[in-house]
């Protein structure tokens, strides 16, 4: 596995600049734009009580049965279509864990995100809530998902997402302790917040079974994956190998099936890890699991590329990469990478 530097990307990175504000006003044209749900399955419940059921004040009350089929596990995918194509396959967004498809559309204090930068490149782009979040919707717990959903303070990610320091969290805005040099926009973090939706540790195969279902709707592919999606992304790959050109894994916290390295041979890997790393407690250990892995890959006679951005001059990411004041930098150097891997036209 490469663990260079790839410094040329980071030239052409730092030269965004004017060229890329003007680029960002100038219209958008698509051929196409839609959505659609993929995935799922029908449960049957039985066993629970029937209810009268006032839905507005004062109406009449209806009487619902809980009881009966339900469509569960499937996934909300929405997608644009540029005019002028230029990406030789689609580009899938995948977020992380607690989140939605909502972290690529814009950042939190309002910048463009990497949804329309990659679609601006010419990318057609289909970006998905993972089952259970947003638009994707709920399934009934414990009856079909075992346990309860976890839910995040507004102080959690502010240490574990490597946004500030250790208790340096305060209500009051002007009070919150960052990280030195963060890149995280300190005026954006309670709008980001805000997109914390609740999740469950146990719907890790309804989710890679969606996934499975959107890669064969949709691919041949290039999808990009962040944090929990780290697994997602190589098991998927690794269950349809002929359908995804490449991955793109952006500080993954999980990994594929490492028995099953040799499935992903033929499927060129970018790894992309931010700041703070080393002087986290956990992070040390998820990078290396995450490049252990992609050594098995490299064993198996596949491509892993690495980059560490501060050996690489872009310093101060926290884990929330597509969201930092230099979001487009990080972007600009995966978009250097696809094409250097022949996938961009």
């Amino acid at each position: 596995m490469r663990r260079h530097v790839l410094a040329a990307a980071f030239g052409l990175a730092c030269s965004l600049g004017a060229a890329q504000a003007q680029q960002a006003q100038e219209p958008i044209t698509l051929r196409g734009m839609g959505s659609f749900h993929v995935g799922g399955k029908l449960v049957e419940i039985s066993g629970r009580p029937v209810k009268d059921v006032v839905f507005t004040p004062g109406g009449t009350p209806a009487r619902v049965d809980p009881n009966g089929t339900y469509q569960t596990g499937q996934m909300y995918v929405q997608y644009f279509l540029p005019q002028n194509e230029r990406g030789s396959a689609p580009l899938l967004l995948w977020h992380g864990g607690g989140m939605t498809g909502v972290n690529y559309e814009s950042t939190p204090d309002g910048r463009q995100g990497w949804l329309e930068f990659f679609l601006r490149k010419g990318w057609s782009v289909y970006n998905s809530d993972a089952v259970e979040r947003g638009r994707s919707s709920w399934a009934m717990y414990p009856d079909v998902i075992p346990g309860e959903p976890l839910f995040l303070t507004t102080a959690n990610p502010f240490e574990r997402f490597r946004i500030g320091a250790g208790g340096g969290y305060d209500a009051d805005p002007a009070k919150r302790k960052y990280l030195p040099g963060s890149q995280f926009p300190a005026e954006g973090y309670d709008n980001f917040v805000k997109q914390i939706v609740p999740r469950w540790t146990s719907t890790d195969q309804m989710i890679i079974d969606a996934y499975i279902a959107e890669v064969d709707k949709v691919c041949p592919c290039v999808i990009s994956f962040h944090s929990q999606s780290g697994q997602f992304g190589f098991k998927v790959a690794q269950a349809r190998p002929d359908k995804v050109k490449a991955l793109i894994a952006v500080e993954p916290a999980g990994i594929g099936d490492p028995a099953k390295a040799a499935a992903l041979k033929d499927i060129p890997v970018l790894m992309v890890f931010g700041d703070y790393i080393e002087q986290d407690a956990r992070w040390p250990t998820i990078r290396k699991t995450a490049t252990d892995f992609g050594d098995k890959i490299t064993a198996a006679g596949g491509s892993v590329d690495v980059v560490n951005l501060p050996a690489i001059g872009i310093k101060g990411n926290s884990h929330m990469l597509m969201m930092d004041k230099n979001n487009l930098a990080v972007a600009q150097v995966i978009q250097d990478w696809l094409a250097k891997k022949g996938l961009y036209k």
